[in-house]
């Protein structure tokens, strides 16, 4: 199999996509993610730009990386200051890096309007600050800056600047696709112009995403002879953000016999951990790594890849890490869900009465506003008790919350009270909070802490609310509620055109699924 070096920029171009910012520990940890992957080289960031970077490399300095080249990165020395005692060039020595990425500008409008310097000058700073980096030891990566405008511009000038570099001894020619403007079509021709002009030279490919062709893109060098790709690995960057190398390394690796150096099954856990750090969410409908990558709603695809996994899945979703999920709805057939009903009832089949019965009730729950495909927890209680398989822990019997505005002390404030009753015992109770919703939470929870001391392990993370019929303040909405209970996380729902009924819903159907566990 052919090898494509991965060159992962989250740390660089990554961090300069909008809302991204990393600390110093943040970045260290992000390097050992990677390395432990297996990317070939991390570009760790500038070493000269800024306090954080200049003590990022220091700490970096002292971690011994297993399967990685770091990389510092910078600019050619400036016009008319000696390459040895350019600033720039300063600190890509210093960091110590084994290998340096440096940028040249390759489009003659460059250097014309922002150098203000010739194009023979240009080639000349090209040249001569690879030669120094080389002599210094350092591997060197050109990247050809706006190259491939520069080459529908004044292909000359564009290739001259590669040749440059080349004779200086770069080890890479990095074309860049800066504006992330150029289709894939002419990406792949052009790069297969510039691995016939520089044979043996290593030729590599970053692509920015900016009319949405990145990944393609960056494909479409490769197949052009291109033998690096450069990217973020789940695609954020500046602008409309970097070619993401999840899409890239996994359609390389699965689907073109390419190797990657990296073991694509670890792939989602690998950009969950990234994406955590950069306080990022990954769309559920992201090519592979995504949780709705392998989702299944319709009853006719459900019924297709429970017989054959291939006639509705492209790739098994355990060969990137992730899993495949049946969604609980009403445009599901019996079969989808047949396998939830079977784990209580394993007689239970597509025509049993029960099946049926729930199918209907589900129907009618989704027309009201309920959306079960992500509230399994609500989806379990609805089904034990449907089929008679539990008893509820409590009983509410009554509830109610109220606002003071303006507050004493200028702070929303809202009280509830709450009344439960366990085994024939009730217990009354009442509590302050900021908002209606979590007066009743403090209510509640104090009233069932009695009876069950243990539902302090349990604790709300997270609170969503979505109108979901036409309308003004008489609307119906849902409210899903996520929590971490003993044994893990869960959500569940409820719909009213009443925000406080379906908040309180969702949030009792919460306490009844931690104690059912």
């Amino acid at each position: 199999m052919q090898t494509i070096e991965l060159f992962d920029s989250t740390l660089r171009d990554g961090s300069q996509g909008e809302g991204i910012s990393f600390s110093v520990q943040d970045k260290l940890n992000i390097v050992r993610i990677l390395d432990e992957f297996g990317v070939t080289y991390i570009e760790a960031g500038n070493p000269g730009s800024n306090p954080k970077d200049i003590s990022f490399f220091e700490e970096l300095k002292k971690i011994r990386l297993n399967r990685s080249i770091p990389v510092a990165f910078g600019s050619t020395a400036r016009f008319g200051t000696p390459v040895s005692e350019d600033a720039n060039v300063k600190n890509l020595i210093a960091a110590e890096t084994p290998a340096v990425a440096i940028f040249g500008k390759c489009w003659d409008l460059h250097v014309r309007e922002i150098l203000k310097i010739t194009e023979e000058d240009n080639l000349q700073i090209v040249r001569d600050t690879v030669a120094y980096l080389k002599a210094a030891g350092k591997e060197v990566i050109f990247d050809a800056e706006h190259f491939f405008d520069g080459y529908k511009h004044n292909p000359h000038c564009a290739m001259s600047v590669l040749a440059a570099a080349a004779e200086g001894g770069a080890d890479v020619l990095c074309l860049c696709d800066t504006n992330g403007g150029t289709l894939p079509d002419q990406i792949k021709t052009i790069t297969e112009t510039v691995v016939a002009a520089f044979p043996g030279k290593r030729v590599a490919i970053h692509c920015h995403n900016d009319i949405g062709c990145a990944v393609a893109s960056s494909m479409a060098a490769v197949f052009g002879g291109a033998t690096q790709v450069q990217g973020t690995l789940i695609g954020f960057g500046e602008r409309c953000g970097n070619a993401d190398l999840s899409n890239v390394l996994a359609n390389l690796s699965l689907k073109c016999g390419y190797d990657c150096g990296v073991d694509p099954a670890s792939l989602r856990e690998v950009c969950l951990k990234i994406a955590e750090i950069a306080n990022v969410r990954i769309a559920g409908g992201h090519p592979y790594i995504g949780k709705s990558a392998f989702a299944h709603k319709g009853g006719m695809h459900i019924d297709g890849v429970q017989k054959c996994s291939e006639t509705f899945e492209h790739i098994p979703p355990e060969s990137v890490g992730n899993a495949r999920k049946f969604l609980v709805s009403e445009v599901a057939g019996r079969g989808t869900i047949l396998p939830s009903l079977q784990k209580f009832v394993p007689t239970l089949t597509k025509s049993s009465p029960e099946t049926v019965e729930l199918m209907s009730i589900l129907k009618e729950r989704e027309y009201q506003g309920y959306q079960y495909e992500g509230a399994s927890a609500s989806f379990e209680l609805l089904v034990k008790k449907h089929l008679g398989l539990m008893k509820p822990h409590f009983n509410v019997v009554m509830y109610k919350s109220y606002d003071d505005f303006p507050a004493p002390d200028g702070e929303c404030q809202s009280t509830a009270m709450v009344k439960i009753e366990v085994d024939g015992k009730t217990e009354l109770s009442c509590a302050a909070g900021n908002g209606p919703v979590n007066a009743l939470d403090k209510a509640f929870r104090k009233a069932i802490r009695v009876f069950y001391p243990h539902i302090d392990e349990m604790e709300l993370a997270d609170y969503k609310v979505r109108v979901i019929s036409n309308g003004t303040t008489n609307a119906t909405v849902r409210v899903l509620i996520d929590s971490h209970g003993s044994r893990g996380d869960f959500t569940t729902i409820g719909v009213s055109c009443d925000i406080i009924e379906a908040s309180f819903t969702a949030l009792i159907d919460s306490y009844e699924y931690e104690l059912n566990r």
